[in-house]
């Protein structure tokens, strides 16, 4: 009988193909859809075999095509977008943004599984309840069963009275659910929850569930990606740690409570309401003091709640989850489901494979770079740059024997009564280690005049390059190693179960901390002492450049680069390559063309990108830019028009004096031409059309033209 049940279940299962989800574009909604995308419509119904397992373990991190033979009969995810501009997740069959309550609706009536998600918006609560209702309206025409779950919050538990008050330490479970309080900035959440249940038990053709999820955590890092970013970072002492700090906070890793609804698409449990945390009693100062060990400084410190306030990336809504108190077992989940846990025994636990996942999610990856080249050929130049455009920590060998001493000078000075005693206790173990090396390094001194025996030196970079800022941003390494030795020396593999990885290779070498770039900077001995003889006297005095020390540096390195086993063949030999560049023939003093071509070939920055203040002040920059621009073109166009404007007065003045000219020139002409016509008529016409005239107005004629016609005709003198 047991079999038939789960033959059907599974019959039933494999109907459900379409899942709707709300917000696809949202941290916990887009990791939810992407884990749903790829899980076969019941699978969570059979026990997997190990193999299964290890590929599912892989699956999130494999590349598209090898997923594409996994599609078949997966979920097929549709869902709405935050806005129109948002880019539509490759896993989403179909997304929508800014459509009307009417088209929703005919979206979710196409789907078997309605997925309302309303831990992260608090705008979404309002479109969930509405969304239960508008479906629970329409049941009379489902053609199958349809599923809808509301993943909601533990807050809605927040204030719920201990179960046994004298046992403060005994978990809230499934079963508690009437009892529940919430905190009082989620009324909403669970009067939706409310409404979701009560619609669930009116008709067995509309399923209702509600996940209680805790602070979700994993991949990009959720609410506690401000505290990760915070200790990427390093601009901080100490990660701020709000209250005492030992509040317990209920957790779920954002994948593990993917699992946790598709376990509930694929039993349909007879349990409505689920809690989903992991199996963790972890406290907010358990959290942060594990982040700040793992990939930030390594402190905490506890500031009053009123300040969490000021933090400008915490919402409300994170603050509320950081501080909730909440003891919380998800018993059903865990004795029922078949889930394929990341992280089941909490944050702490699995605090490396939650830190890899958010780097890759984040794409926060170190950039390595190691510059090498003769004196003067501008390896320090050129590494400011770089490390201002990768923001780097850019790492002299100067510095870091300064930074070094100071450091074990610090440890073996008295200390002043009332330091913290667990750091004094810590010292006091280190400073007979400290005096003795402190020592060393000044007999070194004094023996090598002011110089530091490699050993030193090659322990104090690799600290350097082991400390976290280096591991986190990543480095470079300006001018050193400079030979073979110091090279293979720097670089070694101590770990013995790591160097099992390489093995295979010449030799192992710490992937940790070797370079990714190898940048080979290079000029003619000509062109550096050019180089040098134009530099500054300001500059020049007191440093590596002057004369004597100058040539002596430039003989000593082309002379250590001409044996077999240059450094330059050390990253030969374990396949890192250098770029080379001939910083001579490009011809600027500047460098600029070689910073560029080496950005070229190293990449993009594998960081968080612009501050809110860098993006105002590169829009400031760019807008100023611009203005200049545009006033400059202004300025050119207002002279170009004033140009074209004399130039076209100046024409029109020319036009004119000729024009008067040929004027004058045709006055004349006519007159010339007219004397001789003048003449005949004063001499033959005029005489006589004069008299007729005068006669004419003597008589004055009835038709005066015939008469001095007539009478010219008469008194022609020719005919007389």
């Amino acid at each position: 009988m047991g079999e038939e049940e789960a033959a059907n279940r599974t019959e039933k299962v494999a109907r459900i193909q379409r899942v709707f989800i709300n917000l696809l574009d949202s941290y916990s909604s887009k990791n939810i859809g992407k884990f749903l995308s790829n899980c076969v419509v019941g699978a969570s119904l059979e026990e997997m075999a190990e193999e299964e397992e290890e590929e599912d373990e892989n699956k999130l991190t494999m590349p598209e095509a090898s997923l594409a033979k996994m599609k078949e009969g997966t979920f097929q995810i549709v869902g709405t977008l935050s806005n129109s501009e948002s880019v539509r997740p490759d896993f989403a069959v179909e997304t929508y943004s800014n459509i009307s309550r009417e088209d929703l609706l005919l979206r979710l009536l196409e789907c078997d599984v309605i997925i309302y998600n309303i831990t992260e918006n608090s705008r979404q609560v309002e479109e969930a309840t509405w969304a239960v209702s508008a479906l629970n309206e329409e049941v009379v025409h489902f053609e199958k069963r349809k599923v809808f779950i509301l993943v909601s919050t533990v807050m809605t538990w927040a204030r719920s009275k201990p179960l046994d008050p004298d046992d403060t330490e005994v978990p809230f479970t499934e079963e508690d659910y009437r009892r529940r309080k919430p905190h009082p900035n989620f009324m909403d959440h669970i009067n939706a929850e409310k409404m979701v249940l009560k619609f669930g038990k009116s008709t067995k053709k509309f399923a209702t569930y509600v996940i209680a999820a805790g602070l979700q955590y994993g991949a990009e890092g959720g609410i506690l990606h401000t505290f990760f970013k915070m200790a990427w970072l390093g601009d901080m002492p100490a990660l701020p740690v709000f209250g005492d700090g030992t509040n317990v906070i209920p957790g779920i890793h954002v994948l593990d409570l993917a699992g946790v609804i598709q376990n509930v698409i694929d039993h349909m449990p007879k349990y409505h309401y689920l809690v989903a945390v992991d199996e963790s009693v972890q406290t907010l100062e358990d959290i942060v003091k594990c982040i700040s060990k793992s990939t930030g400084p390594g402190k905490i410190q506890k500031l009053p709640k009123e300040n969490a306030s000021l933090t400008k990336d915490l919402t409300q809504d994170c603050l509320d989850h950081l501080l909730v108190n909440l003891r919380m077992e998800g018993v059903f989940v865990k004795e029922n489901f078949n889930i394929r846990w990341i992280a089941q025994t909490g944050f702490a636990d699995n605090i490396n494979t939650i830190l890899k996942e958010y780097k890759q999610s984040r794409g926060l990856l170190p950039v390595k770079i190691c510059i090498l080249g003769p004196p003067a050929v501008g390896k320090s130049s050129i590494s400011a740059e770089l490390a201002k455009h990768y923001k780097l920590h850019h790492i002299k060998l100067k510095d870091v024997i300064s930074e070094a001493i100071a450091k074990l000078e610090s440890i073996v000075a008295p200390k002043d009564i009332g330091e913290d005693e667990e750091g004094e206790e810590e010292e006091e173990e280190n400073v007979e280690d400290a005096h003795e090396l402190l020592d060393g390094i000044k007999d070194s001194m004094e023996q090598n005049a002011g110089r530091i025996e490699d050993q030193y030196l090659i322990r104090f970079v690799k600290e350097k390059l082991k400390s976290m800022p280096c591991k986190n941003q990543g480095y470079i390494l300006d001018g050193f190693p400079k030979t073979y030795d110091q090279a293979k020396d720097l670089f070694n593999q101590e770990d013995e179960e790591e160097e099992e990885e390489v093995r295979g290779k010449m030799f192992p070498y710490d992937k940790l901390i070797i370079p990714e770039f190898i940048c080979a900077l290079d000029a003619s001995d000509e062109f550096l002492k050019e180089r040098v003889i134009n530099l500054p006297e300001s500059f020049v005095a007191g440093t590596h450049y002057s004369q004597d020390r100058f040539l002596r540096a430039l003989s000593n390195y082309r002379d250590i680069n001409t044996e077999d086993e240059t450094v330059f063949n050390y990253f030969d030999e374990i396949e890192i390559h250098p770029i080379h560049i001939d910083v001579g023939k490009l011809e600027d003093a500047q460098n600029r063309l070689a910073i560029k071509q080496l950005i070229k070939e190293i990449g993009e920055p594998r960081n968080y990108g612009l501050t809110d203040e860098e993006k105002a002040e590169e829009e400031r920059k760019a807008a100023e830019e611009r203005l200049a621009k545009e006033a400059a073109e202004e300025a050119e166009r207002e002279h170009n028009e004033a140009v074209e404007m004399a130039e076209k007065l100046a024409r029109w003045e020319e036009w004119n004096k000729r024009l008067e000219e040929v004027k004058r020139e045709e006055r004349e002409l006519l007159e010339a031409q007219s004397i001789p016509l003048r003449n005949y008529l004063m001499t033959h016409v005029m005489p006589t059309l004069m008299q007729g005239l005068n006669e004419c107005c003597k008589v004055r004629p009835e038709d005066p033209i015939d008469f001095l016609a007539e009478y010219l005709f008469k008194n022609n003198p020719e005919m007389q």
